[in-house]
């Protein structure tokens, strides 16, 4: 028995940010039914290259574990189709621009289920910010997250993935879940709502946290953490490599190692908060001894120590470093491989039972 079985999801998703938590609660057991515009589908069908055969990989990423129908909502007739489905359904998932689903007929208030789960997904909330376009690039600019990504304030950086998306594609998952265990406990359904903004603001844990609690407004420091330090990207003598060095006591390993031992005792360095205000005095030193060996011999050597380091892996390197720790990050349907769901449970184990459907499916 999986964890979510018996619960049916009316998935009137599309991108990303839903479509990845619909998916989500499909490998976790739950039956997904995904509404897609005729002859057309979801927009990332023809997000490529690149492609597996004929189709999209960006689609193929985040619709596993889910059936497709074709259903046009600017009718009649396909809105009537639509309703037998939530008739049926346990949940509704949208992220249509603020409005659509009411302007159908479709929203939580007009179907008037007390039992149904619903949620919404948009940019910017459904009041002032409706009308505002929720891509995930957008938010990424307006949001912060490029103010302190990047080497300085003149070159803001996004994120190499669609972050924010996936971020409230998994808050979503918590909500829905959430929900569901009210609905258990009382038999009431809720609208779950998120914005892409405000998910974002919360994501941003302590560099938010700063701005709310002390007023401090967080700038970019390329790799570099604004309160640890050694933190940041290295050069060696064949490719950089991570150094994340948490506490003194990891210090004074790692400047054994590198036989400068005597930075340990530097009064610029001794404590963390010292080698953060000495930070480039410190990478220097740092930089001069890792560049003497490759990023393999510094990470065997350090790693052992209990001092945390690491290569900067391509992609491809960093399935074969899962791979090696028996960590399986990778799940086959039908011939297709997929990156696997992280999430281990060990009596309701997640399962992998549909390729990503083909339109007409």
């Amino acid at each position: 028995m999986s964890s979510l079985e018996g619960v049916v999801i009316a998935d009137f998703s599309r991108v990303l940010a839903a479509p990845y938590a619909t998916m989500v609660l499909g490998d976790l057991g739950a039956e997904v039914v995904k509404v897609e515009q005729p002859g057309r589908g979801d927009e990332t069908r023809a997000w490529g290259p690149p492609h597996y055969e004929d189709e999209a990989t960006y689609f193929l990423s985040v619709n596993r574990n889910k059936t497709s129908v074709q259903i046009d909502l600017s009718t009649e007739a396909g809105r009537e189709q639509a309703r037998e489905l939530i008739a049926r359904a346990d949940v509704v998932v949208e992220n249509f621009k603020p409005g659509t689903m009411k302007k159908f007929g479709l929203d939580y208030e007009s179907l008037g289920r007390d039992d149904l789960v619903y949620c919404s997904i948009s940019g910017f909330g459904s009041g002032k910010g409706a009308d505002l376009p929720g891509y995930d690039l957008l938010v990424q600019a307006v949001g912060g997250l490029m103010s302190v990504t990047g080497p300085g304030p003149h070159q803001p950086v996004k994120t190499g993935v669609a972050l924010v998306d996936v971020l409230t594609g998994l808050h979503a998952c918590v909500g829905i879940l959430a929900a569901l265990r009210h609905r258990e406990a009382t038999g009431l359904g809720q609208l779950v709502e998120l914005d892409l903004l405000t998910v974002l603001l919360s994501s941003m844990v302590n560099q938010s946290a700063g701005f709310t609690l002390a007023g401090s407004v967080p700038k970019p420091m390329g790799n570099r953490h604004p309160s640890i330090a050694p933190y940041e990207v290295f050069p060696t003598a064949d490719q950089p490599i991570v150094l994340a060095v948490g506490n003194d006591r990891q210090f004074r390993r790692l400047c054994s190692v590198l036989d400068v031992p005597e930075l340990a005792t530097d009064p610029r360095f001794v404590t963390n908060s010292d080698r953060v205000e000495n930070v480039d005095e410190l990478f220097e030193v740092l930089a001069a001894r890792l560049r003497t060996r490759p990023a393999q011999h510094w990470f065997e050597t350090l790693t052992p120590l209990g001092v945390p380091c690491g290569p900067v892996n391509d992609v491809a390197r960093a399935f074969a470093l899962a791979e090696s720790l028996d960590l399986g990050p990778t799940a086959t349907i039908d011939g297709m491989t997929l990156v696997a769901n992280p999430i281990r449970l060990s009596r309701t184990p997640v399962t992998y039972r549909l390729r990503p459907p083909k339109l007409e499916q």
